[in-house]
């Protein structure tokens, strides 16, 4: 019996003080904790101030004294002096003395059409006029033998031995003969005009230059008709050569209505030609052409090149910037000489009666400041004070933007 209580007893299982309320509180403690903690980091994340994404530009500068852009704009190469030549008549092409970037001078022969029929029927008005003329000279010598037949027959009458009837009849055939001679001087005067109109029909088979320039098309070829008309269909031409004077070349350009206010005559201007980008060609304004194109909302303007240059060609695409000198030279030498600070016109608005605009600080926050400005420059305008060369601003300005706001630039 001894021996069974003592094997039990060494199944039994030892058990420590139960402690399991304690355990639990405390598990609640760490859970709470934790959820508290992961709360505290969601509200500050959610409550953290968010950067306002900007667009910056820097704030340039220009010398003083230089001209200032008011406009840009785009146009073309255009010739005041262009001319398709053509013939008066229409006519067969038998030469042709031209071709494409020939120089002709004024007067020049060009081409020339056949003029078979045209001096046939100039012979034949040279010959009806040397016919009317000998016919005068055929009725002069009748007039001289009627005159002196009438002659004879007055002194017959004075003597009796005629009749005053045959006196008169000489008289008719003088004054007759006159008649026909005075008809004849005006046939020989219609024939005259009529050699004069085929001398005009054959120098018309002559095609001439119209003015001094450089041929930059040639049309017809020996062989071809060509008439001052469209004729033909196809088959007939309408021009020898298209000639250009390359000392009447300017510039046409199409200014939008809403900035013409900025065009005035002789205002400067720099040109780009696209053939040739880093040429200025120095140019100035001739006129406005006082319409507008209702379609385009635009207004053409006329600039001429202050010095023609060969590389200048028609029809050419060309840049243009239209300047502005500045007002007036300041008369304080330091000011005449410090540079020009230039901001974009986004950069700036008016708040409370004051020009500001906001400065991109080191740590990322914007600075409202207060600035002077003075005359515009084309998309910029001109500060006299508030700003120096180097500092990064806000452009286009926001809305939303305040003093101190965090921004975040965007690339």
């Amino acid at each position: 019996m001894t021996v069974l209580k003592d094997d039990l007893a060494a199944l039994r299982i030892e058990r420590k003080p139960d402690r399991s309320g304690l355990a639990r509180a405390a598990g609640w403690v760490i859970v709470l904790l934790l959820l508290a903690g992961v709360a505290g980091a969601g509200w500050v994340w959610a409550t953290r101030e968010r950067p306002l994404e900007v667009e910056v530009a820097a704030v340039a500068e220009r010398p003083r004294g230089t001209q200032a852009v008011v406009l840009n704009a785009s146009g073309y190469v255009t010739a005041r002096r262009r001319a398709t030549v053509s013939s008066k008549v229409t006519g067969k092409v038998m030469e042709v003395n031209v071709e494409e970037g020939m120089a002709v001078k004024e007067g020049q022969v060009l081409a020339r059409l056949d003029d078979a029929n045209v001096r046939a029927a100039l012979a034949l008005a040279q010959a009806q006029t040397e016919a009317a003329r000998r016919n005068i000279t055929e009725n002069e010598v009748r007039l001289a033998d009627a005159r002196v037949t009438l002659g004879r027959r007055m002194q017959l009458v004075k003597e009796r031995v005629v009749a005053q009837s045959e006196v008169d009849q000489a008289q008719a055939d003088v004054d007759s003969i006159a008649a026909r001679i005075a008809a004849a001087r005006e046939m020989v005067s219609v024939a005259e005009r009529q050699v004069a109109i085929q001398q005009t029909e054959l120098d018309n088979m002559i095609i001439r230059a119209p003015f001094t320039g450089i041929a930059v098309t040639k049309d017809a070829q020996p062989g071809e008709m060509v008439s001052p008309v469209s004729a033909g269909g196809g088959f007939t031409r309408t021009g020898i050569c298209t000639i250009v004077d390359m000392k009447s070349l300017e510039i046409d350009v199409d200014v939008n209505e809403a900035y013409i206010n900025r065009v005035v005559n002789g205002q400067d201007v720099s040109a780009v030609l696209n053939a040739y980008p880093d040429w200025q060609i120095p140019a100035r304004v001739i006129t406005t052409v006082p319409t507008a194109d209702r379609q385009k909302a635009t207004v053409q303007v006329r600039i001429g090149f202050v010095k023609l240059d060969p590389r200048i060609l028609p029809d050419m695409g060309v840049k243009v910037t239209f300047l502005r000198p500045d007002a007036k030279p300041a008369a304080n030498v330091d000011v005449a000489q410090r540079p020009i600070t230039l901001v974009p016109k986004t950069a700036v608005r008016n708040d409370a009666g004051q020009t500001v605009l906001f400065v991109v600080r080191s740590d990322g926050r914007v600075e409202r400041r207060a600035v002077r400005t003075a005359g515009e420059d084309g998309a910029q305008v001109e500060v006299v004070a508030g700003v120096t060369r180097g500092e990064q601003i806000v452009a286009p300005l926001l809305p939303t933007i305040k003093d101190g706001v965090l921004v975040a630039i965007k690339r």
